[in-house]
């Protein structure tokens, strides 16, 4: 119980580290300070629904244009993410307020929107799209004040207030649409410290809007461009008609506000969990029973080991010890090479490669060197972090290969490097080719396919090369015992020592384990931030901890069935907590997103399927690798 305790208290301690860790990044960019009157850029990244999961660029629809339209270069991440950044008409000036301005330049004439563009608003209303601004690289945010208890409603009147990321492109009442086309920024300001002689500097903290929708009859406009605002009681929606033209008039005003947040902890606002106290609670959870679980395991083998090294070792009774039994008799089967060993390797090198860069990626981030400021960062990083672990995944195939008595090095070497990417870049060229049909701004470019293609035949396909041939060139692993030359019969095996049970009873415990941080995980579908990556590091490795003992476990009593096939065995049943991946994954479609429509459903499951995919290569390759020091 002592033990429990100690445990126990060093668990929470991991926790706290992690925790502060955490709430702690280093920005993507220098901040920059703006003095009063200085222009703050607004740019326009993308329109998003979590309804059909397509991006589309901010032009797609007809909001107003700026005389030149100048795109962002982007880099690799924030490609695939299907942002678009680019410039908007939008004139704010720092700590400058603006009361109401007319967007377009032509007060005395509304913009007139066709049948078609009415249409296409019409519909992205119904599809329920978000539309994102940023302004010093800050996103816009909406603010939505709620009271949590109405009790506490009665007696303090105060209410939670949480963040909503972009704002809403329009409303539906009804039938009918109604366009959100004034917008109301506030824009808060962190005044810093300077000497008496200098002109103060400002940075901008927090970017928030309030959307409205103001009928072009309650606008008043002059020649100058102004507008006056209508009463808030007594203004009429503008109302989007999808069957006629509509005229309508964008408009924005602009207000500031100081405010105490620092610079450094601006992200705060969108990086916060609502539920940090359930968070916290399943996390230490997990952590307490996938450590009291793997205990009870440890103490299983150990006590099983024992009495069957004690029955063995019995000199009592020669007779008896000359009868083996379980585990004992398959001893010179075990290390008999599996079937298609070179197809077995080369998984087991795409294993090693996700391995490596995985946790390289959430360490990196854990340490807060991947903040969301720097957009498409930990995407980019994750790619070239792949392509460059090419060298190790192909040393251990490598050798794996050759200790499995394989010769083909070459051919084993290319199966490697091309296996898992080639199914990978095979599914996402494919749901690539339906986003392209929807002109959606997530379809990757032809240029960026190139580019991927390059990358994965001039840096990953190399390597793969170099480190399978040294892997290979070097000596194999060493087996404990010779292997017969004549394979023993297996015999009959129990309904309990199925592939399909196995994997079903090996995946409950790593699922158990981070099926909690897979529900943050999701959230993403839902257009929300993932930050939660110190939490995340400490669930990998549970995750690792428990892939490995379980993987033990199935490989004895495997053995002890006389069934000496344990190389792809080992391998499928450690990844079992795919299938349970899979299973929630069906689950979170059918009661937490609303997708409807064929082409979002098939990205969802085709971005699963890949998941779920890497999920088993991963936790099958953790496995396989634990159980060769137990033999």
């Amino acid at each position: 119980f002592s033990f429990l305790q100690e445990r126990l208290r060093y668990v929470l301690g991991l926790l706290l580290l992690l925790h502060s860790t955490n709430s702690f990044y280093v920005p993507g960019v220098a901040p920059i300070n703006f003095h009063r009157n200085d222009p703050v850029e607004i740019k326009a990244v993308k329109l998003t629904s979590s309804r059909t999961q397509l991006p589309y660029e901010y032009y797609s629809l007809p909001f107003c244009q700026p005389s030149k339209i100048t795109y962002k270069a982007e880099n690799l991440g924030e490609v695939l993410r299907g942002d678009r950044i680019v410039n908007t008409p939008f004139q704010v000036s720092m700590n400058v307020e603006k009361k109401c301005e007319v967007l377009c330049n032509f007060p005395n004439k509304p913009v007139t929107l066709t049948v078609e563009q009415s249409k296409l608003i019409a519909e992205r209303i119904r599809e329920d799209y978000y539309v994102h601004l940023i302004a010093d690289n800050l996103p816009v945010a909406t603010r939505l004040e709620f009271y949590s208890n109405r009790e506490e409603e009665e007696k303090k009147k105060e209410k939670d207030v949480q963040f909503e990321h972009g704002y809403r492109l329009g409303f539906m009442d009804g039938n009918k649409f109604y366009l959100h086309n004034h917008l109301s920024f506030i824009l808060y300001y962190h005044r810093e410290d300077v000497e008496e002689s200098q002109e103060h500097t400002y940075r901008v903290v927090r970017f928030e809007v309030i959307p409205q929708s103001i009928k072009l009859e309650d606008l008043k406009a002059d020649e100058k461009s102004m507008c006056t605002l209508p009463e808030a009681t007594g203004s009429a929606p503008q109302e989007i008609d999808p069957t006629k033209e509509n005229q309508l008039l964008f408009t924005y005003s602009v207000h500031w506000e100081e405010s105490d947040i620092k610079w450094a902890s601006r992200w705060d606002t969108y990086l916060t969990m609502s539920d940090v106290q359930i968070h916290w609670f399943s996390i230490i959870n997990s952590v307490v029973v996938v450590f009291f679980l793997s205990g009870i395991l440890s103490m299983i083998i150990i006590r099983t080991l024992r009495k069957d090294i004690a029955n063995y070792n019995k000199e009592d009774d020669i007779e008896d010890t000359m009868e083996e039994s379980g585990w004992k008799l398959v001893h010179g089967d075990v290390f008999r090479p599996p079937q298609y060993p070179m197809i077995l390797s080369s998984l087991l090198g795409s294993g090693i490669q996700l391995f490596c860069m995985i946790l390289i990626v959430i360490f990196v981030a854990m340490l807060g060197m991947l903040s969301p400021s720097s957009r498409g960062a930990l995407m980019t990083t994750a790619c070239f972090l792949f392509m460059f672990m090419g060298v190790f995944g192909g040393f251990f195939a490598g050798r794996l290969y050759r200790t499995l008595k394989g010769h083909r090095w070459k051919k084993g070497a290319f199966c490697t490097a091309t296996l898992y990417p080639g199914v990978v870049f095979g599914i996402c060229f494919v749901l690539n080719c339906f986003i392209w049909g929807k002109h959606s701004s997530g379809a990757g470019p032809f240029p960026t396919m190139v580019a991927l293609l390059c990358m994965w035949f001039g840096i990953s396909l190399p390597l793969v090369y170099l480190g399978y041939y040294f892997g290979f060139r070097k000596q194999p692993y060493d087996n404990p015992v010779r292997t017969n030359q004549i394979p023993r019969q297996i015999p009959e095996q129990r309904w309990y020592m199925n592939k399909f049970v196995g994997i079903l009873m090996a995946g409950i415990l790593p699922f158990g384990a981070m099926f909690i941080e897979l529900f943050f995980i999701f959230t993403i579908w839902e257009n929300q931030f993932y930050y939660l990556f110190g939490f995340l590091f400490l669930v990998f490795i549970i995750l690792v901890v428990s892939c490995s003992q379980i993987s033990i476990v199935m490989v004895y009593f495997q053995l002890c069935a006389e069934d000496y096939r344990w190389w792809w065995r080992t391998f499928l049943v450690s990844g079992g907590s795919a299938f349970y991946v899979l299973i929630y994954a069906v689950f979170y479609f059918v009661n937490k997103l609303d997708i409807v429509e064929f082409i979002p459903s098939l990205l969802y499951f085709g971005y699963t399927a890949l998941m779920v995919l890497s999920f088993w290569l991963l936790t099958g390759t953790i496995g396989f690798f634990a159980a060769p020091p137990f033999l």
